[in-house]
């Protein structure tokens, strides 16, 4: 079941990985102003993380320009934007909700910490806003047959190849680390 996936640390190790390297692609570019970026992370409060997770979740990879000042801050697997909420859960949690009766949805809400009126919320951002954003409208054209709008993110998580849900979680969550950061629509 979804839950187990979401308290495996193995899954947030390879994430933080995952985020680290987009970090350093982004570094390694430098900034518009070709000044040299310098690490310069910010504090974040995760939520719906297992227990022990890594402190480096406490935080998100960003950087700032040694000349203009201006913030760089790469995409990421593990945030969808300013969201409190790991992606991962956001995403899972979103997915299950179509599938679920609601005294099933209710019990995986309340063993994640999630409060039920905040899954409702995702759920009317991934039917309702979520195919207005920019990213979307372009991204939308990958998917042949096009997904059904009615079962996301289900719908995307079944077109990614994988031999489990995790493998096909980590594809869809690297399909939309574009909505990870401010400009990206989400």
């Amino acid at each position: 079941m979804c839950h187990a996936i979401l308290q495996d640390p193995k899954l947030y190790c390879l994430l933080l990985l995952i985020d680290e390297d987009l970090a350093a692609q982004a570094r390694a570019a430098g900034c518009a102003c070709g000044g040299v970026l310098h690490g310069a992370r910010y504090p974040r409060k995760p939520r719906g993380a297992p227990r022990g997770l890594s402190e480096q979740y406490r935080s998100r990879l960003s950087f700032c320009c040694a000349l203009c000042r201006r913030r760089t801050t790469p995409c990421s697997v593990r945030y969808l934007g300013r969201r409190v909420y790991l992606a991962a859960v956001v995403v899972l949690v979103s997915a299950m909700q179509y599938g679920l009766s609601a005294m099933r949805m209710q019990r995986l809400a309340h063993f994640l910490s999630v409060p039920r009126r905040t899954v409702e919320r995702w759920r009317r951002w991934w039917l309702e806003q979520f195919p207005k954003t920019s990213f979307w409208k372009g991204a939308c054209a990958r998917f042949v047959p096009p997904l059904s709008i009615g079962a996301l993110p289900a719908s995307l998580l079944e077109r990614f190849s994988g031999e489990d849900l995790q493998s096909r979680l980590i594809q869809a969550l690297r399909f939309l680390t574009a909505l990870s950061t401010l400009g990206g629509g989400a």
